[in-house]
């Protein structure tokens, strides 16, 4: 015969689960996959071969720069990081495709630093549904971290890179109030990303009260602009927002050249890279972009970011750039916030571990990241910078909305 206080308990602790189960409810599911004794599994999905290798490739060395050092050190909390790179091209079916192998096939236990906006948004689901955390892509997409109180799954996307929306609101309106501009216009990358920056630079002009003179589009992966630059230059644009990435970014101002379009160019996070005054040279002089930290030149870091400089030369034979940088960084994020959770790592503990405030600083000089239940973005504050002599020079390090 059964003890009838076991009974009786047994009914309790039934009845407690029923009342529990709407909290629980409003949990996110989070998987405990890719965690070993020895090994934490992660994936990412990054353009090793499409239009924006230049940024796939650095981010790619940056983050595995990092796992090497932090395996090199013990791991964490003795647990090495393995690290599995998938080509996606910038092209959305291919980065599902890559991510459905790494959730399932893989088992990996985060996506860490997925690449491009398109290719992020198409793949997220996969992600989230699997209960697998989508951690910093490399995308200022509104997307990545925004999130819907009523779907306890997107709790598992964060970000701390500069938002295109915001940042590029921000560095256009200083710019125009600044230079006195009356016709913004605007040539973007018809894509989630090129939209992010028209929503930027839709909300500056209507905060200067201004009205565009010219909002034109181009395909991703295109190379000709001649018809939109020509629009640009007819409709007497003083002041031109590019959505656009290396190459195009590059390709617009040739053409702005060519047919003697000067206005004051402005990019966001996506054109603050090296690569953009090394390949347009003469053409990016005075370029304005907006970004998330200072490039950190070789023959000018100082302290950690000097040391890992030249180490990332000398391991790669490439000078350093934002790209690489901000790989790096993001792996040394997941890290921190992966010992925070404890030897005995679960997803909800790491879940639990980034929601929780504490604060990464990385050796870059990027503001301070953090992040809560409620904020899964940590960036905010941005630099406004300008090609000088063929490099970068942050103008103005407070920028703000």
């Amino acid at each position: 015969m059964r003890n009838p206080f076991s009974i009786a308990s047994s009914l309790s602790a039934a009845a407690l689960a029923l009342v529990a189960l709407p909290a629980l409810a409003d949990e996110p599911k989070v998987t405990n996959q890719g965690v070993t004794p020895t090994e934490i599994v992660l994936g990412t999905h990054q353009d090793l071969s499409g239009p924006i290798k230049s940024w796939g490739v650095p981010v790619t060395n940056g983050m595995k720069l990092a796992v090497e050092e932090i395996n090199a050190a013990g791991g964490i909390n003795g647990r090495k990081i393995k690290l599995i790179v998938e080509d996606s091209g910038y092209d959305p079916k291919r980065a599902v495709l890559a991510s459905q192998k790494l959730v399932e096939k893989d088992k990996i236990f985060a996506m860490l630093a997925p690449m491009g906006s398109p290719t992020v948004l198409a793949a997220q689901d996969i992600l989230l549904d699997a209960g697998v955390p989508q951690l910093f892509p490399v995308t200022s997409a509104a997307f990545t971290y925004q999130m819907d109180p009523k779907k306890p799954q997107e709790r598992l996307k964060f970000n701390n890179v500069p938002p295109y929306t915001e940042s590029v609101r921000a560095g256009a309106r200083y710019l125009m109030q600044d230079k006195g501009l009356k016709k913004p216009c605007i040539m973007y990358q018809d894509d989630e990303f090129g939209k992010n920056v028209l929503d930027g630079f839709n909300q500056a002009v209507a905060d200067v009260k201004l009205t565009p003179a010219a909002v034109t589009s181009y395909k991703r992966g295109a190379s000709d602009f001649s018809s939109q630059v020509a629009k640009m230059k007819a409709d007497g644009c003083d002041f031109v927002v590019l959505g656009t990435i290396v190459r195009e970014t590059v390709g617009a101002m040739s053409e702005a050249k060519k047919i003697g379009f000067a206005p004051i160019f402005f990019g966001s996070t996506a054109a603050n890279v090296v690569e953009v005054p090394e390949l347009g040279k003469e053409v990016a002089e005075g370029f304005y972009a907006v970004g998330g930290m200072e490039i950190p030149y070789r023959d000018t870091a100082t302290g950690k970011a000097k040391d890992w400089a030249e180490a990332y030369y000398k391991t790669y034979k490439m000078e350093p750039n934002t790209q690489s940088a901000l790989g790096y960084d993001e792996v040394m994020m997941f890290a921190h916030y992966a010992k925070l959770a404890g030897k005995d790592l679960t997803g909800a503990k790491f879940l639990a571990a980034m929601e929780s405030g504490d604060v990464f600083k990385d050796i870059f000089g990027m503001p301070p990241a953090k992040f809560s239940k409620t904020d899964h973005l940590s960036a905010n504050v941005y630099l406004l910078q300008q090609v000088k002599n063929g490099r970068w020079v942050v103008l103005k390090s407070d920028l703000k909305n």
